[in-house]
């Protein structure tokens, strides 16, 4: 079964998601997604906490992934796993709330569960050449 952390992760990757395909507003989509989840209160804090950091650095992030991930332009990377990169990019080098291995871990399960057989590989070698410059 997964965890509240864990469900509020998957929440905030469909926020994120949504909002890569369609340009909504962030509090729109917070608000709807929040209102219609499953998530304990605690949970739906989380979910919003990772949205909105997300968001907050995602220029940042998403430099990042260019230089980490320089054989595929950003825009070519698959939307999933260009979001799951995000979130845990974030986790990694803003939220620094877990330990890096949880981190990386939960985006891989994610891509597991979201994006294609060569996703948790892929997010996974990617999120380890970025985990040195975490710091905890």
């Amino acid at each position: 079964m997964a965890s509240e952390r864990h469900k509020a992760r998957e929440t905030a990757l469909q926020v994120l998601y949504e909002i890569d395909l369609t340009v909504h507003p962030l509090a729109d989509v917070l608000a709807r997604s929040t209102a219609e989840d499953r998530l304990s209160e605690e949970g739906k804090l989380f979910a919003r906490e990772l949205a909105q950091g997300v968001m907050a650095h995602r220029l940042e992030i998403d430099e990042q992934i260019r230089r980490h991930a320089s054989a595929w332009p950003l825009e070519q990377i698959a939307m999933i796993d260009r979001n799951i990169l995000r979130l845990a990019i974030y986790e990694l080098l803003h939220d620094n709330k877990v330990p890096i291995k949880v981190a990386i871990n939960e985006a891989v399960e994610l891509a597991k569960d979201f994006g294609t057989d060569s996703s948790p590989r892929f997010i996974n070698g990617v999120l380890s050449s970025i985990s040195h410059l975490a710091t905890r």
